[in-house]
């Protein structure tokens, strides 16, 4: 019998709908019934997480925890969730399912290391910047790593919140531009798109810039733990 991928969605919804995107696309399918199942709970009542690590916002736990009880019982073999930020409250998640659950920033940390880049740039909210859900990983993994100086990391936030999250494609991108510069000036080798709004930014706004989209790195671990394909594998 066919395994089943569940996806923790809602954060945000144009996020959730790009992991989708990039699990059929990265499936070396060659039928509709070669592709894996998904089961999707978009969930939008999920709070803010970056207000909940940075000013004591709602704590989005509950509602997770919500979604990824509801998506087991759907019969999802593996759960996923694109959303760095709530990688934070991972450990917290866990003990209220049995289902397996892959952590993005633990597979993306595997792809860095199997690409053979020892130093990457870090654009993500200040939530995941501060929390140091990367840092932690990262440095447990020998890689090394560099975020935007404070002015150019709102520019950053910018483009996630008042671009993508609000459906603005009229953002100006001067800034975000400045902040992936100063990244490569710091001697970064590639840049890491730690905010699953931000490879939908690239693609929206045609930005060109070597970078590993934890998306699709998340993407393509799950169909392989579910025993599908991927292309090029």
């Amino acid at each position: 019998m066919k395994k089943t991928i569940g996806i923790v969605g809602g954060m945000g919804p144009l996020a959730t709908s790009d992991l989708f995107r990039k699990i059929v696309e990265v499936t070396d399918a060659k039928s509709d019934q070669e592709h894996v199942r998904v089961c999707i709970d978009n969930n939008t009542e999920i709070p803010d997480r970056t207000a909940a690590i940075l000013n004591g916002g709602e704590d989005p736990v509950p509602e997770m925890v919500k979604s990824a009880v509801r998506l087991q019982g759907m019969g999802a073999d593996v759960l996923i969730m694109p959303c760095n930020t709530a990688h934070y409250f991972y450990d917290r998640l866990i003990p209220f399912v049995d289902t397996p659950f892959l952590n993005m920033i633990e597979e993306t940390a595997k792809e860095i290391k199997r690409r053979g880049i020892k130093k990457v740039g870090l654009l993500a909210t200040d939530g995941t910047c501060r929390s140091g859900v990367y840092k932690n990983v990262f440095d447990a993994m020998g890689i090394e790593m560099c975020m935007p100086s404070p002015d150019k990391q709102k520019s950053v936030m910018d483009v996630i919140y008042k671009g993508v999250k609000a459906g603005n494609l009229s953002i100006e991108l001067t800034g975000f531009y400045e902040a992936m510069d100063e990244l490569f000036e710091k001697g970064a080798k590639t840049l890491i798109l730690g905010c699953t709004e931000l490879p939908v930014a690239f693609d929206l706004f045609k930005i060109d810039r070597p970078n590993i989209d934890p998306t699709l790195v998340l993407a393509a671990a799950a169909v392989r733990f579910v025993g599908a394909k991927v292309k090029g594998e």
